[in-house]
């Protein structure tokens, strides 16, 4: 039985407030765990899904327009472009964007992109010149709604000044975002409200740190995102300053009766700017895990409570 969950926009485009981001698609997992993991999703209701022409060595298009098949045009397919597949094929310059495109379309086996995205900012090419590129695309059909990723709040407002009256617009902006990394905060996030534009926050557990499968004094398991990361460095995801932290959220969310990754991803909605959370999945487990988190609605002294743990920057 097919779930139902609240729903966001992204410009026209209407979202599950929980998505599942396929970067795990043909490189952790393989089509026949792919599948299983979609399926799960569109189970639990989730109706957005997100990758780029990078994940999985330009496999996760390909795996996902197949475990999606005849659902396809039930759900809202985001993808990216301009990191490089490789040393020929990247960056934002008109021909590329118009080939990128092309080449993502065979790949997920589709005639359009609901969300096309700039993967990251291409100091090489004007972004005037990307966003009527950009603009073609929509006007054919081909995309319906643009956004980018990895922007700061200047290239945002430079983005928006470029547009031409009339044109296609960004209508989002992915940054990562998460209980551990909240720099967004700081300008980003004002700067979307400010402008109207969705706030999609990738890797929103901080790369499996805030799922609870990671311990103090534990290397990390076989098979995990951060399996062979070393442990305890300053800068490391597993540093001994981040585990306190985690370990205290850990508790806080164990004293409401609730999971640590259900306070990561809670805490995430309670932004009304945010539009999706797109954590990754391998197994459907963790799908269905990701989609039960929304049920705990924070309120406004828990939220206090939770900065307090990990101060706003």
């Amino acid at each position: 039985m097919t779930e139902v969950l609240a729903k966001r926009r992204i410009g026209s485009l209407e979202v599950s407030v929980i998505g599942l981001g396929c970067n795990n698609f043909g490189g952790r997992i393989d089509a026949h765990q792919t599948a299983q993991v979609v399926s799960a999703a569109l189970d639990a209701g989730i109706t957005f899904f997100d990758t780029a022409d990078i994940y999985g060595g330009t496999r996760s298009e390909k795996l996902l327009g197949r475990a999606l098949g005849k659902h396809r045009d039930e759900v809202v397919v985001a993808t990216k472009f301009g990191m490089p597949v490789d040393a020929e094929h990247q960056g934002a310059k008109p021909a590329y964007v118009r080939s990128a495109l092309e080449a993502s379309l065979r790949r997920l086996g589709t005639d359009h992109v609901d969300l096309y995205q700039l993967h990251q900012p291409d100091p090489e090419t004007p972004i005037a010149d990307t966003l009527a590129a950009l603009d073609e695309l929509v006007r054919a059909g081909k995309v319906r709604e643009i956004g980018c990723s990895n922007f700061s709040a200047a290239q945002i407002r430079e983005a928006q000044v470029a547009v031409r009256e009339g044109a296609a617009r960004f209508v989002s902006v992915q940054n990562e975002y998460s209980l551990l990394k909240r720099e967004p905060e700081l300008e980003v996030l004002p700067e979307c409200e400010r402008l109207g534009l969705a706030f999609i926050p990738y890797f929103p557990l901080s790369s499996g740190v805030l799922s609870g499968k990671y311990h103090r004094g534990e290397p990390p398991s076989a098979g995990t995102r951060l399996a062979g990361v070393p442990t305890g460095g300053a800068h490391s995801l597993l540093s001994d300053e981040t585990l306190s932290v985690v370990e205290a959220l850990e508790a806080y969310a164990a004293r409401n009766s609730h999971s640590v990754l259900e306070l990561a991803i809670a805490w995430l909605v309670t932004n009304p700017t945010v539009a999706s959370v797109i954590a990754g999945a391998t197994a459907p487990a963790q799908v269905r895990a990701n989609a039960k988190a929304i049920s705990w609605v924070l309120t406004a002294a828990q939220m206090d409570e939770v900065d307090a743990i990990t101060p706003a920057p």
